[in-house]
């Protein structure tokens, strides 16, 4: 009985801590993620408003590395708290049809927002900084793009350095450096 208890826990120790929703859309959904029209100007105004960066997430349905981020990562209370501390988070749908307004005015589907701002695999991850110059998109705008899924440390560590501001340094750190100090600081043994 104790070995059958103790595999049992074991198992459970190794799931997520809570695998994200799907939605209606087959996109996985957080309870940070925001419902907005889409606008991303007055998305950015909210996001000010609340003393949050903006960030839009790409995602499409059936995305594995949609699922493992959602299940590995953005599930870590570490990771999650974080996010919704700090983070206006906006989740586009690579295949889409749901009108998206850019900073310089042109509205698009998701889907032609994604291939004007050239992204091409999900999970996309796009930092945007608290002022847009005027005319420009959002890909001319953003100050970091994560293409892909990263376990926690290195996710961690970007959505830190953004929120940071650690882009506008002039001390020679951009993100690679800075996560390889990060990696040092933490020591756990994980290259991550």
């Amino acid at each position: 009985m104790r070995h059958i208890l103790g595999g049992a826990l074991a198992l459970m120790m190794a799931l997520p801590a809570a695998a994200a929703e799907l939605g209606d859309d087959g996109l996985h959904k957080q309870p940070w993620m925001r419902d907005t029209f889409k606008d991303l100007r007055e998305d950015l105004g909210e996001a000010n408003a609340e003393g949050k960066r903006l960030v839009l997430f790409f995602e499409q349905r059936g995305c594995i590395y949609c699922s493992k981020m959602h299940e590995e990562v953005f599930s870590d209370p570490e990771v999650s708290n974080y996010i919704d501390e700090n983070y206006f988070v906006v989740q586009l749908n690579l295949h889409g049809d749901i009108e998206v307004t850019d900073f310089d005015g042109e509205a698009l589907s998701e889907k032609d927002m994604a291939r004007k701002w050239r992204v091409m695999f999900t999970p996309s991850v796009v930092f945007l900084p608290e002022e847009v110059p005027e005319g420009q998109n959002a890909l001319e705008a953003s100050v970091a793009v994560m293409p892909g899924a990263f376990a926690k440390g290195t996710s961690l560590d970007m959505f830190t350095w953004v929120e940071e501001k650690r882009y506008l340094l002039d001390n020679g750190e951009d993100f690679q450096r800075y996560h390889a100090r990060r990696i040092q600081e933490r020591s756990d043994g994980n290259t991550d």
